[in-house]
């Protein structure tokens, strides 16, 4: 008889075990995710609540509970968190415990997002390159704002692996002036959206705006999706806009407006930055599907850097997979930004080794679009992370 040992930070090494002991892929990858680890936390819960909790999901569930005054983390596998899920197969007090379980649980990962153009597949990491025509964002300012430049970089970001092209016309850098009007930010966007499908007709295109008026002009010109990184908060047509053109849509978490969106200001998440991002952003998903637009083109992004510390930023990419409880693909983009700064000494100018790191952590957390400045700088990273996930 020997043992041997299974890494448990990831269903990978249960699911390689079980094929090889006769197990068809499908039924292994399945009970290998089911004996994948997962804790809930639960709060304002009455005591007689709390009692009820500890007896049913210890004795009869076998799962670890932890409590305090009016709180309890919930702890085990993946599969006997979900039996604690089912309403019907507890105690009645325990409905609102087992609907707020299976919210929290992380659901099945989209194979595809749908845009305009068509499913976009994500069993691999998809690089989305940045494309700033404007004259003023953090990293690049203004190198790319004349459209002949533009279209010169936007041949390099596909060179370099770029799937998806992301074309901003306004900065939301922090401290940035006031916001740029929809006429002037559709006369820095539109021409270049319209070239770029014209001349790489292979290419996906997104636009990155807060304001609907520009979403329209530019999913008119060619674009496939519209990237929003207010979430839909700030222009209450951004979402009908979009669902009307049958566009993909990236939502978002930030707070503010489009001057304070980077700042810190509104950065305080009474200590659960992770649970009131998702949230928040389960919010704003919902609001976009009540406007019409359909779930399986929505992508969440939890807006690292936005309304956010570096040690926020930080906790939100290391507990990435809480967001998979939304059943949406997630994008990140960490590319840059100053929490790498924090945790390197870097310059701006010199963090696309950090960004390349935080992507490959970021895929291994349930994350498959990964938004950067250079995606030649990453591409490696990503596609060793790939690899080991068995998806290379």
């Amino acid at each position: 008889m020997t043992g041997s040992p299974l890494a448990t930070h990831a269903p990978r090494a249960v699911r390689e075990a079980l094929r090889e002991g006769g197990w068809d892929p499908v039924r292994a990858d399945a009970a290998a995710a089911g004996l994948a680890p997962a804790a809930v936390r639960l709060a304002g819960l009455p005591p007689t609540t709390l009692e009820a909790l500890r007896r049913h999901a210890t004795a009869t569930l076998g799962l670890e509970v932890l409590t305090g005054p009016g709180w309890a983390v919930v702890a085990g596998s993946r599969a006997r968190l979900s039996a604690l899920a089912r309403p019907w197969g507890g105690p009645p007090e325990l409905a609102e415990v087992a609907v707020a379980v299976g919210l929290a649980l992380p659901a099945e990962p989209p194979a595809a997002w749908v845009t305009a153009r068509g499913p976009l597949p994500l069993e691999r990491p998809v690089l989305v390159g940045i494309l700033n025509v404007t004259p003023d964002s953090f990293s690049d300012g203004g190198r790319w704002a004349a459209p002949a430049q533009a279209l010169a970089r936007a041949e390099a970001l596909l060179e370099a692996g770029a799937v998806l092209l992301d074309v901003g016309g306004e900065s939301t850098r922090p401290g940035r002036p006031a916001p740029v009007p929809a006429a002037e930010e559709r006369r820095r966007v539109v021409p270049v959206v319209e070239e770029i499908v014209r001349r790489f007709p292979a290419a996906l295109v997104s636009v990155d705006t807060m304001k609907a008026e520009v979403a329209r002009a530019a999913l008119g010109a060619g674009a496939a999706a519209v990237n929003d990184v207010s979430g839909g908060r700030l222009d209450p047509e951004m979402a009908p806009a979009v669902a009307s053109a049958g566009a993909g849509l990236v939502v978002m978490h930030s707070r503010g407006t489009g001057e304070t969106l980077a700042g810190y200001d509104l950065a305080d998440y009474g200590g659960d930055v992770v649970g009131t991002v998702v949230a928040e952003l389960r919010e704003r998903v919902d609001a976009a599907v009540a406007a019409g637009v359909e779930p399986d083109r929505i992508v969440v992004d939890p807006g690292l850097g936005f309304a956010k510390t570096p040690a926020q930023s930080l906790a939100l990419l290391d507990r990435l997979s809480a967001l998979l409880a939304l059943g949406r693909p997630i994008l990140v983009g960490p590319s840059r930004k100053r929490f790498l700064g924090e945790a390197t000494g870097r310059d701006v100018g010199d963090r696309d080794r950090a960004t390349a790191a935080a992507c490959a952590l970021a895929w291994d957390r349930g994350a498959r679009l990964f938004r950067v400045h250079e995606p030649d700088a990453v591409r490696d990273a990503l596609a060793l992370a790939a690899a080991l996930d068995g998806a290379g």
